[in-house]
């Protein structure tokens, strides 16, 4: 059953056991943000498609980038409390949620095996998840210092 908490069971740790649906407002703002970062991700694969049996670079080159941009705006978000609330459903769950997806990884990596490209589908989803892994960790350095240097003075 889904319910809302009352106000006395959202502050209170271990109350409101039942599923507790995140307000209108962010299930709309995945919704869009969701809707554009697929748009973007199909228009890259159209724009630039792969070669069949061939490493897939649009995918990886997408979910480098979309890691490391996620990365700079988590940490962002997470730093700015404010805007947070406001903008990480729309910015991280949805666009870039969308934007990157394992899934895509996983269906490449099969369909290049079954292709006989074992050696790159071992390849490609290996450099996907270090790379990834690497671009995120670097977006939230860079993150951390954008939010340290623009910090407001208090």
């Amino acid at each position: 059953m889904i319910r809302r908490l009352t106000p006395q069971e959202e502050t209170t740790p271990g109350s409101g056991r039942g599923l507790r649906m995140p307000p209108f407002g962010h299930i709309l703002a995945v919704g869009v943000g969701g809707a554009l970062g697929a748009v973007m991700r199909h228009a890259f694969i159209l724009a630039f498609p792969d070669q069949a049996g061939g490493f897939p670079f649009v995918t990886f080159a997408e979910n480098v980038v979309g890691s490391f941009l996620l990365g700079v705006v988590l940490i962002s978000l997470l730093r700015a409390p404010a805007l947070g609330e406001r903008w990480r459903p729309f910015l991280a769950t949805g666009v870039l949620g969308s934007f990157t997806t394992f899934s895509n990884v996983s269906v490449q990596f099969v369909e290049l095996a079954l292709d006989g490209a074992t050696p790159t589908a071992i390849l490609y989803l290996t450099l996907s998840m270090a790379t990834g892994l690497l671009a995120a960790a670097a977006g939230i350095a860079l993150g951390v210092r954008l939010m340290t240097r623009f910090r407001p003075a208090r």
